[in-house]
């Protein structure tokens, strides 16, 4: 092919031309909307549609000439095979959050350049932190304009299917009662009003549910906040009727999409407008009038859809175990199947997502499958596609990361599995990644234990042998919401105090080892913080540890048993047997000899 006139070469260009028509030296596209969503409507997955990078994480940087993009080493091997011939370079940085392109930026433009980025896509901390940076170095901001309206003729609009209610039992806590709760720590803030832009906070805030975005069962939409009443902003025909007065009668207000900056604007002088400045952007900000005072602060909403009640909880325990029954649905074909029918990643896929499909309470996938065999399984965050997908056979492992949407809970596991013959450098690798997942799983920690602190106890067996992985440890965990939340992370994130361990947070440990153009091993597990019984009672501290809500079981075929200490092999037979007695009532046949099998004791 000719890469001169690909699409993204030649939507490149479109795009120089118009920095030179604007006298703009560089546009900044961040992974974003506005609402700082991690899975992008159509319509703001301009990073993409520009340089055909598919990753859901990464920030492009283009200029006259040339062009950057940024990304973490989930997606450096995806990242270099999709730029191919475009003319962008990959820039390596360690982290998501790592800041590299401002540097950048600063080295190709110099003391006179113009940089541009669309402010309402842009959030408010990054603003704060870009604009330091480019007064600094002499660079004029823009934030004013969006040039992907100047050169993209058929630009997906907002999306316009209805949003629906989360009802009782799966939605225990009525909105008033949210409502409420939220209003409490407005006043405790010292807030008259509260604006929030984030959609899982919205949707967990209202008891609503949509589909606006890709494996998310939210919408798109803001709300304001006052003491009595709160105003929903979405785009038209969204909410029928009958939910229409529903909400109404709580005090919600249904109101255009596009009126929210109109209603920031029109606070009266005076009000204490209570935003977080991590989950709103810079866009909206400017619209709030120099006569109100802002208070910066975490989205109280956020804080409390992370800690689960325990009517949620035992729903979340239901969803997994009709996960792991499904699971073992699928991996009962698999294994039969191997030999004697062509299996490739995209049938675990499509076999998997059936399996899930059959269980009660399923409403659709929560991430894109990843099913990557032997080097496809190195890259974190790989997907196979038509054109490009392995087929199960020979030696080695295979990596599944996948997970459900149930009415009640999110669901995220990751399975390593043995194809034919397995070496031993496998299995140590799996035998590492594993422990890791043990110590941490196993750990007993006091109430309020910053998150990113948890990290290294995941890391230890690894760094004990000079391995190690670039992703976090573990991500929070919505309910029956997004596949990722916060405010904790088990990472090497640097620590604030809104990521203290509570109990009912659900969390995510999930380790690996990544070998290039070899393999990778993860497993995952979800884990939810519960009060643990110390010998020393709580004359120190409140103590909590993880209940892992995850059930299925871990193939010991990968394990080398001269790694493993008698303690770890109690855990793993403890935790087998658990899962035998969880799932073995939701099914039968095949799938129960295989449950039973896979769950013997070493």
């Amino acid at each position: 092919m000719d890469t001169r006139t690909s699409p993204q070469r030649l939507r490149l260009d479109r795009l120089r031309e118009a920095l030179q028509r604007r006298g703009i030296d560089a546009l900044l596209v961040p992974s974003s909307d506005p609402h700082l969503s991690e899975y992008l409507p159509e319509r703001w997955q301009g990073r993409e549609w520009l340089s055909g990078f598919t990753g859901s994480m990464g920030t492009l940087v283009v200029t006259r000439d040339g062009g950057a993009l940024f990304a973490d080493m989930r997606y450096w091997e995806q990242a270099e095979r999709e730029l191919a011939g475009t003319g962008l370079v990959l820039v390596k940085i360690p982290t998501a959050a790592a800041t590299h392109h401002i540097d950048w930026i600063v080295q190709q433009l110099g003391s006179r350049g113009t940089l541009a980025v669309d402010g309402q896509v842009l959030g408010l901390a990054a603003a704060q932190q870009l604009r330091s940076a480019m007064d600094k170095a002499g660079i004029t901001l823009r934030t004013d304009i969006d040039l992907l309206d100047d050169i993209w003729p058929d630009r997906p609009a907002l999306p316009t299917a209805p949003v629906f209610e989360h009802r009782a039992p799966h939605a225990p806590l009525p909105r008033s009662a949210k409502l409420a709760q939220v209003r409490e720590a407005m006043a405790r803030a010292g807030a008259s009003h509260h604006f929030i832009s984030t959609v899982d906070d919205i949707a967990w805030l209202f008891n609503l549910r949509g589909s606006d975005v890709d494996y998310n069962p939210v919408f798109l939409a803001h709300a304001l906040l006052d003491m009595s009443g709160c105003t929903l902003y979405l785009a038209p025909g969204k909410v029928g009727s009958d939910l229409g007065a529903t909400l109404q009668a709580d005090g919600v207000r249904v109101a255009d999409y596009t009126e929210a900056p109109r209603a920031l604007a029109a606070l009266p002088v005076g009000s204490r407008l209570l935003v977080d400045p991590k989950r709103v952007t810079f866009g909206l900000r400017e619209h709030v009038p120099t006569g109100v005072a802002v208070i910066e602060a975490i989205n109280p909403s956020t804080l409390a859809k992370s800690r689960k009640t325990a009517e949620e909880a035992a729903f979340v325990r239901e969803a997994m175990a009709q996960d792991g029954a499904a699971m073992c649905e699928f991996y009962a074909w698999f294994e039969q199947a191997q030999g004697t029918e062509r299996i490739t990643e995209l049938t675990i896929d499509e076999r998997l997502t059936a399996a899930r499909a059959r269980r009660p309470g399923f409403v659709g996938l929560s991430f894109s499958t990843i099913a990557g065999f032997n080097a496809n399984g190195a890259m974190p965050h790989y997907r196979a596609t038509a054109d490009s997908h392995a087929v199960i056979e020979g030696d080695g492992l295979l990596l599944i990361d996948s997970g459900g949407q149930y009415l009640g809970g999110t669901t995220d596991i990751t399975r390593v599995w043995p194809i034919g013959t397995v070496s031993d450098a496998q299995k140590r690798d799996f035998t590492l990644v594993l422990k890791g997942t043990m110590a941490l799983s196993r750990a007993r920690f006091p109430r309020g234990t910053l998150s990113p602190m948890l990290d290294a106890l995941a890391r230890a067996p690894l760094w004990a042998e000079g391995v190690e992985f670039g992703h976090g440890t573990g991500h929070g965990v919505g309910y029956f919401l997004n596949v990722h939340e916060g405010p904790q992370s088990i990472s090497k994130a640097l620590p604030d105090a809104n990521m203290a361990m509570e109990p009912g947070m659900i969390t995510s440990i999930e380790p690996g080892v990544y070998r290039p153009g070899q393999w990778g091993v993860r497993i995952e597990n979800l884990v939810l913080n519960v009060p643990a019984d110390t010998p020393e009672g709580d004359r120190f501290a409140e103590f909590l540890e993880f209940e892992t809500l995850t059930l299925c079981p871990i193939d010991t075929r990968c394990i080398d048993r001269s790694l493993m200490r008698q303690d770890e092999i109690d855990w793993l037979n403890r935790y087998h047997a658990t899962v035998r007695e969880r799932l073995a009532p939701l099914v039968s046949g095949d799938a129960l000899a295989w449950l039973e099998m896979r769950t013997q004791p070493l």
